[in-house]
């Protein structure tokens, strides 16, 4: 082959393609190259990004042209005979690439000749002639046109003998390496030993060499062309020498080929035909997985990690199953966010908009997150607080997470920890079990893709404990400012930093969360809410949410304040809201029933139109029934679903002084009980109580509602209130209630629920409420709308409560109880 047209080597075949009769395309000679460097650059340029390929100066290769705007590209510019812009692309797979998306430096190029492939698709042979780099994008329409400017190269001078000793070994390691890779042809020998040009022959070699996209750009990217062909001479070296090291195992392996290599090779078979089938290889996914890499921001001892593991998988025969296990867990190293931060939002005002917008009330709560917001503002970064919602359920403390995140900017996960009792489930398996898995704390923070999510940990109180372990004990670790900054995950088998995410953890009783496990949370104390709040989250949110789940607009349906206030009055009776939206759902439901079946129905509802839906009132209390009777006194008690109101009574009966005591009560309520009766025997003639009445009857003291557990302190005032008010047939206040411990010196001690009792105790609407004067302190930490139409008195002494509790006269027609 005297005259090869094509100077590309891998398309050396591709000459039968062109017509015969078509005008061969020698080798460039010294005077071509001069006339190339006289050509100027056009100022503007159409700009063909190629996908995998990089055009040098001098160059000829063939491009299919496959992209409507490539093909219409190049028949404009080959009917003007017109020069291009040949640039590749920085990621192959975009399919309609930017001006962002290709390199600024490329080479302008002359179109040779167009082909039309019996497949449909356009060949283009194409000729480099000049780098140039781009400028401004001009016009993207019908394809990229941009402003270019020439960079020219930098030429040693001829007598230059450190460049031509350069020159002589490229082209002796050129002869070499066609030498020792059978893939190319022998008529590149030819071609590179009658090149003349030194220039031609760096651009030639650079076009050739065995390296991907981005490793071609950087030669194309040198001006000084001594030291592109010096960057080409090293590149050389390696693929001479790899090439050597792969036929030197070649002859080896030739000589006795066991049963493992015969199936190692037949495996390399079936991965080819998998490729040419479409699919991936697995060396394809080794690479893709090293690209990733190389974008993720991880520390030293990670990314050592990493790569000792990918090696580990390389060694792997991909059909054994530990393949597919080690895959798994390269995949989560890559798929983690580190140090992948989302940036916090400090506009303190939009914070509270946001907050305030979603939820009524939870002033404390609110005031925590904006404080939380203005050191982190002021200070740049900290460490995230852990912070615990605790409080009664429907209160909104899991809705609550949401609006946090929003009004952080941060992105939001939620883990639900009801019944969870399996210790792997927060730091996760082993990888090498069987269906080994990271923890769902590992597992939330891949799928936030943040390292700084606000994370929901919902009902924190229900945690359990088996033979699998303890979660309560593995969340220490997690919830530890000082610890978690290197979060150790079994499954990960590196220590992650969750210092920066929020924990937000939610619990409806403090008493089930162990102690260790509280100590590292910052308490905050959801209260239930009072019945102008719940209209108000009624009228704001539960309403207009249940009228959009069921598809209908407020045109449909209109609830008034009164009408929500009779629904919350008498058919609900709990601290949150979430009974509530049940009921505002089922007046929904009517509203869409009626417009469905075309029925006739009020729009504006009225407090009858409530009862026709809802039914009759199930929750009116009657509080005043027992009040002209002695012995009834209204207490005021603290449950895991909020405050609720109770009655305690007590009855004299002949017999011989014993104390009996009802209604499911625990062993410290009997001990007040106790406590109460001995104090009023102490106090007998203080209290006008004729002592030997102890002697000559039996009392009984009952509490309603047998079938709930009661236990607590806290009703000991109301007790001996009763007791009193039984022995001297003096009737209780009405509308009056109590909490409060006693002692048997006759003091009255604080005790806590105080917010959740005073909403209890406007529920029944009860009008005074009688307190321990050191819970003064309480009543100041509530929101005076709370405490409107209520009247306390505080007390040191038990003797202040009997005297503000009871009426002076006796009950009408009581029988004489003193004993003669």
């Amino acid at each position: 082959m005297n005259n090869p047209k094509f100077l590309n080597i891998d398309n050396l075949s591709l000459q039968h393609m062109i017509d015969e009769e078509s005008e061969l395309i020698p080798l460039l000679s010294p005077e071509d190259e001069e006339a190339m460097k006289n050509e100027d650059v056009p100022s503007e340029l159409p700009i063909l990004p190629l996908r995998n390929t990089v055009l040098f100066p001098g160059v000829v290769v063939p491009i299919t042209a496959g992209r409507d705007q490539s093909i219409k590209l190049v028949k404009d510019a080959h009917k003007a005979n017109k020069p291009i812009g040949v640039v590749a692309q920085k990621n192959e797979t975009i399919e309609n690439p930017g001006i962002n998306d290709i390199y600024k430096i490329g080479t302008v190029a002359n179109i040779l000749k167009m082909l039309k492939m019996p497949d449909g698709n356009t060949m283009v042979i194409l000729q480099g002639k000049k780098r140039f780099e781009i400028d401004t994008l001009l016009k993207e329409e019908p394809y990229l046109v941009a402003s270019s400017k020439e960079i020219k190269d930098v030429i040693p001078k001829k007598n230059d003998k450190e460049f031509s000793a350069i020159i002589d070994s490229i082209k002796d390691l050129a002869l070499k390496i066609i030498k020792e890779n059978p893939n190319i042809p022998s008529e590149a020998s030819f071609a590179i030993k009658n090149i003349q040009s030194s220039a031609f022959l760096v651009n030639f070699v650079c076009s050739n060499l065995n390296l991907d996209t981005s490793g071609k750009q950087k030669l194309l990217n040198i001006s000084n062309l001594k030291d592109r062909a010096f960057e080409t001479l090293k590149k050389m070296n390696v693929e001479l020498q790899r090439l050597e090291l792969s036929n030197d195992i070649q002859s080896k392996v030739r000589e006795d080929m066991d049963q493992q290599q015969r199936e190692y090779f037949l495996h390399q078979q079936m991965k080819t035909i998998q490729e040419e089938l479409g699919g991936v290889s697995y060396d394809e996914e080794l690479e893709e997985m090293r690209l990733l890499a190389k974008k993720k921001k991880w520390n030293k001892e990670v990314e050592e990690l990493f790569h000792k593991e990918l090696g580990r998988l390389q060694r792997m025969n991909p059909q054994v199953a530990e393949y597919s296990i080690q895959r798994n867990y390269l995949d989560l190293l890559l798929e983690l966010p580190w140090e992948t931060y989302t940036k916090d939002k400090f506009d303190l005002k939009r914070a509270q908009k946001i907050l305030d917008r979603d939820h009524f009330g939870l002033e404390k709560v609110k005031e925590r997150i904006i404080e939380h917001l203005a050191v982190l503002k002021l200070k740049g970064d900290m460490k995230s607080p852990i912070i615990c919602l605790y409080g009664p359920p429907g209160v909104g403390k899991t809705s609550l997470g949401k609006s946090v995140a929003e009004s952080l900017g941060r992105e939001y996960v939620r883990m639900s920890l009801g019944g969870l009792r399996d210790e792997a489930e927060i730091r996760g398996h082993r990888k090498t079990y069987i269906g080994a898995l990271p923890g769902r704390i590992i597992h939330n923070i891949k799928k936030a893709k943040s390292s700084n999510p606000v994370f929901v940990l919902d009902e924190i109180d229900k945690l359990g404990m088996s033979h699998q372990g303890d979660p309560s004990s593995a969340m220490l670790e997690v919830l530890d400012p000082e610890q978690n900054t290197s979060f150790y995950d079994n499954y990960l088998e590196v220590g992650y930093d969750l210092s920066k995410v929020m924990f937000i953890a939610t619990a409806n009783s403090l008493a089930d969360i162990p102690w260790a496990l509280r100590d590292r949370m910052e308490i905050i104390e959801m209260t239930g809410y009072t019945v102008e709040e719940k209209i108000e989250i009624a009228k704001r949110h539960l309403l207009p949410k249940q009228l959009k789940e069921h598809g209908l607009t407020a045109k449909d349906l209109k609830v008034g304040k009164s009408q929500l206030e009779k629904i919350i009055t008498g058919y609900t009776r709990e601290s949150g809201v979430r009974g509530l939206e049940k009921k505002i759902a089922k007046v929904v439901r009517y509203a869409a029933k009626s417009i469905a079946m075309e029925e006739t129905y009020q729009v504006k509802l009225t407090n009858d139109d409530i009862e026709t839906i809802l039914g009759p009132s199930h929750l009116e209390r009657d509080k005043y029934e027992n009040n002209e009777k002695a012995g009834v006194v209204t207490g005021l008690a603290w449950t895991s679903v909020g405050g609720d109101i109770l009655f305690i009574e007590s009855i004299l009966s002949k017999g011989k002084g014993m104390l009996s005591i009802t209604g499911n009560l625990g062993k410290v309520m009997k001990e007040s009980a106790q406590i109460a009766l001995e104090y009023i025997k102490a106090n007998a003639d203080e209290l006008k109580i004729d002592p030997k009445m102890f002697e000559n009857y039996n009392i009984h003291i009952h509490v309603p509602e047998g079938a709930t557990p009661k236990d607590g302190p806290s009703a000991g005032i109301t007790m001996l209130t009763s007791l009193v008010s039984t022995l001297t047939q003096r009737k209780v206040k009405a509308n009056l209630a109590m909490t409060g411990e006693i002692t048997l010196r006759g003091k009255v001690l604080p005790v806590g629920g105080i917010k959740e009792k005073i909403l209890a105790a406007k529920r029944a609407n009860i009008k005074e409420i009688i307190l321990s004067e050191q819970n003064l302190k309480d009543i100041n930490d509530i929101k005076e709308s709370y405490l409107k139409g209520l009247t306390f008195h505080y007390v040191k002494e038990m003797k202040e409560v009997i005297d503000l509790a009871l009426l002076k006269q006796k009950v009408k027609n009581a029988k004489d109880l003193t004993v003669k």
